[in-house]
């Protein structure tokens, strides 16, 4: 079977990378529909060699074309406004934006850590995609609680530019070349609070009462739904300039009584889909951006007992999030949830 699929947000930096994505994987694509705003109209997009047409984002787009599986990257505002429009016309609607995944009743999913939600989708007509850093981490989480059972999380995030899209990466590179030109101070300041080149900001998203932002709480609200289970965890996000993939150093804390033993660790993890461990200090080999980019997996490595007590563990994490912590996994969703269609016909 090949389906009717639309991309929403089909101009930006996460609707490319969907097409990119799709391209590789060859996803089972009968009608391919590029979505944006009016502004975006006589855009093309290249898709296999082919070209395609932007068409304007209407509420009766989705009937028109008789999508089948609609992707939405466009943010939660679009999302509100026109997700129901998909539903309504028959599409399911995966959604890469922060408004549905706290909703009760959408499923929200990584593939490779909780498949079977995917079919709760029939509720709403939606399955929500994760925070791009909740679902890196979840990826090195699952394995380890599978082994050991984790009691507790703390986790301080490196966010690359590209967290922020086209603006912020094209913020940095200015940045950097007004420093090499000697302009430093006279460098806009757009897509982030304070001057990103050169430095690091502690503070991605909005400021909430309890003195976290809401991109930490989404950390730590995403993780529980996602893994089902009420773990205590912390996070402190902070912007890097780097121009793509995050890195997280992530502290785990498992059962009282539990006395690690690295070899199993290492194993866990290693056999777990889309995980791959580079973790060799020794000889400099350990995850970084740099060897994340532009690839479908999440890297762990610094590998490590605490020196104080047996029962915690540390690691450090990379992936890219444009792909791992979106596109990737807003596709692996669709193709799980295709095969889900197979079997019940």
């Amino acid at each position: 079977m090949r389906y009717n699929v639309a991309v929403v947000g089909a101009t930006g930096a996460v609707g490319e990378e969907l097409f990119r994505v799709m391209e590789e994987v060859n996803f089972p694509i009968n009608t391919l529909l590029p979505l944006a705003s009016a502004n975006s109209v006589g855009k093309t997009i290249e898709f296999k060699k082919e070209e395609y047409s932007v068409v304007e984002l209407t509420p009766d787009v989705f009937e028109k074309y008789e999508i089948d599986i609609a992707f939405f990257s466009a943010g939660g505002s679009i999302s509100a406004a026109f997700a129901k429009y998909a539903v309504e016309a028959g599409a399911v609607v995966i959604d890469n934006t922060s408004h549905f995944r706290m909703e009760p009743n959408i499923p929200l999913v990584v593939p490779e850590v909780n498949p079977e939600d995917i079919e709760l989708w029939r509720e709403t007509g939606i399955i929500a995609n994760p925070n791009c850093s909740t679902i890196q981490m979840v990826l090195a989480l699952k394995p380890l609680d599978d082994l050991y059972d984790i009691k507790r999380v703390d986790v301080s995030t490196y966010q690359a530019t590209s967290g922020a899209g086209k603006i912020g990466m094209e913020e940095l590179v200015t940045q950097m070349q007004d420093f090499f030109a000697f302009k430093l101070d006279e460098t806009k300041k757009e897509a982030f609070m304070h001057q990103i080149a050169l430095n690091v900001i502690p503070h991605i998203d909005t400021p909430q009462s309890n003195g976290f932002t809401k991109e930490e709480m989404k950390m730590v609200n995403e993780t529980q739904k996602i893994m089902k289970k009420q773990m205590a965890i912390a996070a402190t996000c902070v912007r890097v300039p780097v121009l793509r993939s995050h890195s997280e150093a992530i502290t785990i804390r498992f059962a009282d009584g539990v006395d690690i033993d690295l070899d199993q660790v290492r194993s866990s993890l290693e056999n777990f889909e889309d995980v791959v461990v580079v973790d060799d200090l020794e000889n400099g080999i350990y995850p970084m951006p740099i060897i994340s980019t532009d690839t479908d997996d999440t890297y762990v490595g610094r590998i490590r007992k605490d020196i104080y007590e047996s029962n915690v563990l540390h690691i450090f994490n990379a992936a890219d999030q444009v792909r791992v912590g979106a596109a990737t996994n807003a596709i692996r969703i669709g193709l799980k949830w295709i095969e889900l269609q197979k079997e019940e016909i």
